[in-house]
């Protein structure tokens, strides 16, 4: 399990979208807390303290300590977070109340190992393919892994590692191989051989300019996200992006 990401928090009173707009003006982001046996409460969470800790890759697959004040604790998992269409700031976070003695559904990331030195790997017009990048497991809080990691060392062309090889931590199981049916025990990667004009874009890059001489990228072509936006254009965007929650 990994260490446990400690996030401060205060108790707001004001809800609604004019409140969230002067939480945000102020550096903080709005939140809430629910689930367990008691009723939701309405948070807020500093910006820069919650924008650093979402660059770590622990923070949607573990379980988080909210903390309010000196004394009031709370052990939490993030279950919806919303980011601002275009700038580095989170618009809202909402945590879910876990318990100790509860087992707990939440997706974990996947990470492999191993993939240089496999057969595959160093095989040529081999391509080792990751078909997943995390799994959902159940777990209780005290066993939920950081990640899992799925060996390819032995990865051979053609080869593909499925979700029931994965070799899980004590005290952690896949929901999804416990449902009847084999169609659920899916690839997590494989090894497939590629033909050697594939992956090099250069036939669409040779059709985009052909297209291009021939006036087929002229009028009605949209421009791309961020060009051509005048001032008060991004202050609706914006506008429209704090009126989200």
């Amino acid at each position: 399990m990994s260490d446990t990401i400690k996030i401060n928090a205060e108790i707001r009173g004001d809800v609604g979208k004019g409140a969230s707009r002067r939480l945000r003006r102020e550096g903080k982001v709005p939140a809430v807390i629910y689930g367990g046996d008691r009723d939701p409460v309405t948070l807020a969470v500093g910006q820069q303290e919650l924008l650093h800790a979402t660059d770590t890759e622990a923070f949607f697959a573990s379980i988080l300590e909210i903390k309010v004040g000196k004394d009031r604790k709370q052990q939490a998992v993030v279950r919806d977070m919303h980011r601002h269409p275009y700038k580095p700031v989170i618009m809202h976070i909402d945590f879910m109340r876990v318990s100790a003695e509860q087992v707990l559904k939440i997706s974990v990331p996947v990470h492999f190992a191993g993939e240089d030195e496999s057969p595959a790997g160093k095989a040529s017009g081999v391509v080792i393919q990751h078909q997943m990048t995390e799994v959902e497991i159940a777990a209780l809080p005290k066993d939920i892994p950081e990640f899992l990691e799925v060996d390819l060392s032995d990865m051979e062309a053609g080869d593909a590692v499925m979700l029931s090889s994965i070799v899980l931590p004590e005290g952690v199981t896949i929901p999804a191989l416990e449902m009847e049916g084999e169609d659920n025990d899916s690839a997590v990667a494989n090894a497939v051989h590629i033909k050697e004009s594939q992956g090099t874009g250069a036939a669409a890059a040779a059709e985009a300019e052909a297209a291009l001489a021939e006036g087929e990228l002229g009028e009605g072509v949209e421009p791309v996200e961020g060009e051509g936006e005048d001032e008060d254009e991004g202050e609706t965007e914006d506008k429209k992006a704090e009126d989200e929650e």
